[in-house]
């Protein structure tokens, strides 16, 4: 995978005119100070056995009202969007397939981490989600495509995920982000190969802060992008416990994204919006977009910052003047299908060391520091 680091510099202060694989801010919000990427991976919407652990850990019998019909206190999908619509903003959500433990091999059987794993899977086509995807679609928010564990180097599941999605969203999903943050040597590769314009994976669930760079990159030098992220909100100090450290620190990062006219990028799970199990969280999302919007940011989902960016064309970058009016048919990448090598390196991108306290909780699932290199 090419490196975009190779030069030595500091890739944090590397603008676009010094450097090809650094994609610029695009014209269209030119006039904002820096930009602000909502999303949400949906990994568990379903409480399910957590409710008897929060009811044994809290000593909490009213947890255990969870598993009750028509109960579900971490389907937050409405507070969520109506938080947004009351400050005119729309996010992106990536909904995952998670595969059945049955469906693994019979090795992985025995592995807590997949048992886990399972227990928070969710059938995309129930009546539900589907009702909830035209919704989203409906309401401007974007559906992207959260890849399963073990996709990051299968393609093949990979493309069945895309697929599944759309037939069930009804239209096409142009990026998305790995669960766990996972990924590999091929894994962008695979993500363009099956038609996805941008990934959102690289990052941390235990570090924030632009150690990516200030600006979105472009591994291959085409139009295929890589929105680094800035901050999961479980790696901040717990708003629960202390509001005022963990706004602290967003709110240092909100000032040196308008100092540097950055793309910052944020996570928050939609569980984390229940303000029961997880106080402080939905609290400090509000007070994060709102004080973006304060501050100048433009504000919105990473498909809507891509369709404004922007990009290469026969190995040139189109002006503002080029964008405006291109038919979508002549900037877009036709899909492809390279049934490339398999990939390397499976073993440092999979977590199955061991099971993690935070893991069977559901409460702030911390995978790591991605070892990864962008190359």
């Amino acid at each position: 995978m090419p490196n975009p680091d190779d030069s030595g510099a500091d890739p944090r202060r590397t603008g676009p005119e010094d450097d090809p694989h650094v994609a610029g801010v695009p014209s269209a919000v030119a006039d904002a100070e820096f930009a602000l990427l909502l999303t949400h991976d949906v990994d568990r919407p379903y409480k399910t056995v957590q409710s008897v652990y929060h009811a044994v850990e809290h000593r909490d019998p009213r947890q255990l009202t969870g598993l009750l019909p028509g109960e579900n206190p971490w389907w937050q999908f409405e507070e969520i969007t109506d938080l947004e619509a009351s400050l005119g903003v729309r996010s992106a959500f990536y909904f995952l397939r998670e595969q059945h433990v049955l469906e693994r091999s019979p090795s992985d059987w025995l592995d807590p981490f997949y048992w886990v794993e399972h227990l928070g899977r969710y059938d995309i086509e129930t009546p539900e989600m589907l009702a909830l995807l035209d919704r989203l679609r409906d309401g401007g928010w974007e559906v992207g495509l959260h890849g399963s564990y073990d996709s990051y180097d299968d393609r093949d599941r990979l493309r069945m995920e895309k697929t599944g999605l759309e037939a069930a969203l009804g239209e096409e999903v142009v990026g998305g982000r790995q669960h766990h943050l996972n990924r590999g040597p091929e894994t962008w590769d695979h993500h363009r190969a099956l038609g996805l314009r941008y990934d959102a994976s690289l990052g941390s669930s235990e570090e924030y802060g632009f150690d990516h760079g200030y600006l979105p990159l472009r591994p291959f030098d085409d139009e295929f992008v890589v929105f680094p992220l800035t901050v999961m909100e479980c790696a901040l100090p717990d708003p629960g416990e202390d509001f005022a450290a963990a706004w602290s620190e967003c709110e240092r990062l909100l000032a040196e994204a308008a100092d540097e006219g950055a793309v910052m990028s944020a996570l928050w799970h939609p569980r984390l919006f229940n303000q029961t199990d997880f106080p402080g969280y939905r609290r400090l999302y509000r007070r994060l977009v709102e004080r973006a919007l304060e501050m100048g940011a433009w504000v919105g989902p990473p498909a809507d910052y891509y369709d404004r960016m922007a990009h290469p064309v026969d190995g040139e970058a189109r002006t503002a003047a080029e964008a405006v009016g291109t038919d979508d048919s002549e900037t877009q990448r036709a899909e492809t299908d390279d049934p490339s090598t398999a990939a390397t390196g499976r073993a440092e991108n999979r977590h199955r060391g061991r099971l993690h306290t935070e893991q069977v909780d559901d409460n702030k699932v911390k995978s790591g520091a991605n070892t990864e290199s962008t190359g």
